[in-house]
């Protein structure tokens, strides 16, 4: 009998090991590049907030009131309009987010253009600086990814490389911004990779570490917000806190939607597109005269919404709405940001609602703060997609695990229930809305993302339909093909006919040309088509290739069988390779 096989675990080769290595060498390099860029991105946000009157801090320093209103007024506004102009040098005039990692990532195309990321980049510290209802944290990870691609051309490695440093910039740029390594992480393995391949995990790790030692220990960056130790709930409150999770998926289906649907009215606006950040800014600052808590990112309305009675239950109401609205407002209307921020604000708001509202009924007071953290995780872990990351972000700002166990009791009903009625995350439905469905797994979207075009092959006979049926028998047997593709004198695809039925026909048919033959129906590809759709059409052939025709029917080539089957073990080996290898 032959012994069992040792491959699996036999030592790696030391250029291997040396290879690891040097992956985990630049992770740490892409680490420390993101998180000095994440907190001079943060620092630049709070300069501009204050030097224009948009924070509390600014308004407070402000000497006239009169000037503080012109501020809420204007500044938002002016900010719009800058931003439009800034879209207007990017690809489909819009911010690129963290979707277009995740698309980069989960089709491994890769390869985040610098000059999107940097325009996309600037444009959200010019929204954030005006006071646009947005957040701080996507255009971190946008940033983040991008350096790691940047780096990763620079030194002009391979495509799964790119992959691997795309999710360091991202790790490191929230474990800095949020003083949470072990969130960045998984956030970059939950979010972006959506794997946890030893490979990536190392590099990955590292980038999170370095991020997060130079964010709070050379740079002195603070955490978001700070909770005594809380009290000890009753076990009573557990469901409390569950149902809680079900109602927060409730309200982030409505985040997610309002900002989506609020996008598909901006199209029908008559506005040109660059103006209509400018619009958003206006209709802001006038109510932000009323409310000025929908200002900006909202951390002093976060901060505030965790302190029992810092608001009433009518103001926590208001404010959450106002908040939400805001926020699909700006971001509906072409303002830069992200959702994870705001969702943090409204989650928290929400939270507190219930708290308040549990305390007026005569309990709750002493757990006030679990129920605003419950409310936050219950909103944001569904919006991102990332129950885990949201998760270690609460254990690692907090460090009670006491708050971490009752947002685990919310987080168990809110993911789910929110992917059952609206998907994934805001990321996933904005992709399928692009065209890329995250739904059906990775290999579906990496075969979505391959192009036909490459398969497509000349080596096929092609008939006129004029051909007398003798004739193309013989062309076909001397050809070694089994099938022809009639083509007229236009150079317009007509049908498809094989060797066997062209021998039966000349047996017992009175048909004497190709014209004559009855047509049998074969599908066509378009040459731009996906090679995922050519594996759908391969299911409704029986033959050896099929037509590749444009939108006027001209024939362009065939598209063989086994071409397209070795294009698919080739994309499924290389995932696998990735998703899989150690190092």
């Amino acid at each position: 009998m032959d012994s069992p096989s040792t491959d699996s675990v036999s030592p790696r080769h030391p250029l291997a090991v040396l290879r690891f290595l040097g992956l985990v060498l630049l992770g740490s390099v892409v680490g420390g590049v993101a998180a000095l860029v994440a907190v001079g991105f943060v620092n630049a946000v709070v300069w501009l907030n204050d030097l224009l009157l948009i924070s509390p801090r600014g308004q407070m320093m402000a000497a006239d009131t009169s000037l503080v209103i012109l501020a809420t007024l204007l500044v938002p506004t002016l900010g719009g309009l800058l931003v439009g102009q800034l879209h207007r040098g990017l690809p489909g005039g819009r911010s690129h987010t963290p979707a277009d990692a995740i698309a980069a990532v989960q089709t491994r195309r890769g390869r985040l253009p610098a000059k999107a990321g940097a325009l996309s980049g600037l444009s959200s510290l010019v929204s954030l600086g005006a006071g646009a209802s947005v957040g701080q944290y996507g255009p971190l990870v946008h940033l983040g990814a991008t350096l790691g691609s940047l780096i990763t051309r620079l030194l002009r490695l391979g495509r799964s490389e790119d992959n691997i440093t795309i999710a360091c910039g991202v790790a490191a740029a929230i474990a800095a911004a949020f003083n949470a390594p072990l969130a960045g992480i998984v956030f970059a393995h939950e979010v972006v990779l959506r794997h946890y391949a030893l490979r990536a995990f190392a590099p990955v790790a590292a980038a999170a570490i370095v991020g997060y030692v130079l964010a709070t220990q050379l740079l002195a960056q603070g955490t978001l917000f700070h909770i005594t130790e809380p009290g000890v709930p009753q076990p009573w409150e557990f469901a409390l806190f569950l149902a809680l999770g079900g109602l927060g998926a409730l309200v982030a289906g409505g985040y997610m939607h309002a900002i989506l649907a609020m996008g598909q009215l901006a199209k029908r606006l008559p506005l040109p597109t660059s103006l209509h950040p400018a619009l958003a800014g206006a209709l802001l600052g006038l109510t932000a005269l009323w409310v000025p808590d929908i200002l900006g990112m909202g951390q002093e309305t976060l901060r505030f919404a965790t302190l029992p009675g810092a608001y009433s239950g009518g103001e926590l109401l208001m404010v959450l709405l106002l908040k939400l609205a805001a926020t699909a407002l700006c971001l509906g209307l072409g303002f830069a940001g992200g959702v994870f921020s705001p969702a943090l604000v409204i989650g928290t708001l929400f939270g507190a609602l219930a708290g308040t509202l549990v305390a007026e009924l005569g309990g709750g007071q002493e757990t006030f703060i679990f129920y605003a953290v419950c409310g936050m995780v219950a909103v944001t872990a569904p919006v991102l997609g990332a129950p885990l990351t949201t998760l270690l972000i609460v254990f690692e700002l907090t460090g009670s695990y006491a708050l971490t166990t009752a947002a685990l009791a919310s987080v168990t009903l809110a993911n789910p229930l929110a992917a059952q009625l609206f998907g994934r995350s805001l990321f996933d439905i904005q992709l399928a809305r692009r065209g890329l469905d995250l739904s059906a797994g990775r290999s579906r979207a990496v075969l979505q993302e391959a192009r036909l075009t490459e398969l497509i092959s000349h080596d096929a006979v092609t008939l006129a339909p004029a051909t007398p049926l003798k004739a193309a028998i013989s062309r076909l047997s001397q050809a070694g093909h089994g099938e022809a593709y009639l083509v007229d004198d236009r150079g317009r695809y007509q049908g498809c006919v094989t060797l066997a039925g062209l021998e039966t026909l000349r047996e017992g048919s009175e048909a004497t040309t190709l014209a004559d033959c009855p047509e049998t129906p074969r599908p066509v590809l378009d040459p731009h088509a996906s090679l995922w759709e050519a594996m759908q059409q391969l299911q409704k052939v029986t033959g050896e290739a099929i037509a590749v025709v444009d939108d006027e029917r001209r024939f362009l080539g065939v598209a063989y069988e086994s071409s397209i089957a070795r294009a698919f073990l080739h994309h499924s080996d290389a995932l696998r390779r990735e998703e899989h290898g150690a190092g």
